[in-house]
């Protein structure tokens, strides 16, 4: 297959978004031929994948014997630079399913070492009903003004999915403080994927308040929008419930959450859409990366059933439910014999972005199996 090109013109004036079976109210403004606000990424094949399953062991703090907790699959990582090393966390599964999330560093962007025990895990606390037997999912890393480690993960307990947050002062150690969607309205919904919007500046990744408050994009159907005082307590946004979107999700309305990114009909994105790393507030907008899934019958005939490719989208800083500029296309899909088979095969799945040694470097999950990256140089 040949590798999508960023320099792709993206074609097009003022028009609406197509969402599932209706016209997407989020107007595609601007001039869409300027797309000097997009990152684009080459995979590093000659080295991919730069993380695969391992044999490390530790005792289960519930199960009360020791296993292989990466032996499985190892995917959907997120990174941050700290003391010029860059380190990585990233969601390891044991041969029942459960996952943990592990912690690795490098000083290349390429060659990890791993840490042999995992950082955040169910254990006999106040969390293990929301985190066992699933596991701990899916980090996303940033940092607050003071310097304090922030991670978003998912927590699964075999039915619901549920948005969590942790604090760390150095990577490893981690205090949990449970759902993020703490009011007894969301508290139980499925919920995942929160990508906090941030500034990239100094190899760091620093949240970043809008009209006062922090903002998130989260969700795997739409992408959602949540607001938040102290980057725990979270609070989803609102909309006028409107009919022409999906009105039940796990078997929740969400008809009233207020979407920043819907899907679109005939295109890569029409079956779901979630939030990739955390999102970077530029002078241009909101650049968030994020990922999508393909159903051939009402998307993109060309991709397989289920596949997962990635794409940019650019949003209002001031409105970050305001659509600026949307890419017509995706830059990665599976390419690769560990993209296209795995525990879910045609997958590429980013979540991990970080700047280090003039580079960008973008980490994703292949197959949801193993770890894979894509570079941009200065």
């Amino acid at each position: 297959m040949v590798r999508e090109k960023f320099y792709t013109i993206l074609f097009g004036l003022i028009f609406f978004i197509s969402c599932s079976s209706t016209q997407q109210k989020n107007s595609h403004t601007g001039n869409t031929q300027n797309n000097n606000w997009l990152l684009p990424f080459n995979k590093l094949d000659s080295v991919n994948p730069v993380m695969q399953p391992g044999n490390l062991t530790f005792t289960c703090p519930v199960q009360k014997k020791l296993i292989k907790w990466e032996a499985k699959n190892v995917y959907n990582p997120t990174v941050a630079v700290r003391n010029d090393t860059l380190f990585m966390l990233y969601r390891a599964q044991d041969s029942a399913g459960c996952s943990r999330i592990g912690l690795a560093n490098s000083v290349d962007g390429i060659h990890f070492t791993r840490y042999a025990l995992p950082v955040l895990f169910p254990e006999e606390d106040a969390y293990k009903k929301y985190e066992w037997p699933g596991g701990c999912e899916d980090p996303r890393l940033i940092q607050d003004s003071a310097g304090t480690y922030y991670m978003s993960y998912t927590a699964f307990d075999g039915k619901t999915a549920r948005l969590m947050m942790a604090t760390s002062a150095d990577l490893f150690h981690w205090k949990k403080y449970g759902p993020v969607f703490k009011n007894e309205q969301y508290k139980n919904m499925w919920s995942k994927s929160g990508s906090i919007v941030s500034i990239y500046k100094n190899n760091k990744i620093v949240a970043a308040k809008i009209n006062g408050l922090y903002t998130m994009y989260w969700g795997d159907k739409y992408i959602w929008l949540a607001t938040s005082h102290d980057l725990i307590h979270w609070l989803p946004e609102q909309q006028k419930p409107d009919k022409n979107y999906d009105s039940v999700y796990s078997g929740y309305t969400i008809s009233h959450l207020k979407i920043a990114i819907p899907t679109r009909k005939n295109k890569f994105d029409c079956d779901l859409v979630e939030s990739g790393p955390p999102a970077m507030l530029t002078n241009n907008g909101i650049l968030l990366i994020y990922n999508s899934r393909n159903i051939p019958s009402i998307g993109d005939t060309s991709l397989p059933q289920g596949t997962y490719t990635v794409s940019q989208v650019l949003l209002d800083k001031n409105d970050p439910a305001k659509i600026i500029e949307r890419m017509n296309n995706y830059f990665l899909k599976p390419e690769q014999p560990y993209e296209f088979s795995g525990e879910v095969n045609n997958v590429c799945f980013a979540e991990g972005l970080a700047f280090y040694k003039n580079k960008w470097w973008l980490y994703y999950g292949t197959a949801d199996s193993k770890i894979a990256v894509a570079v941009k140089n200065k």
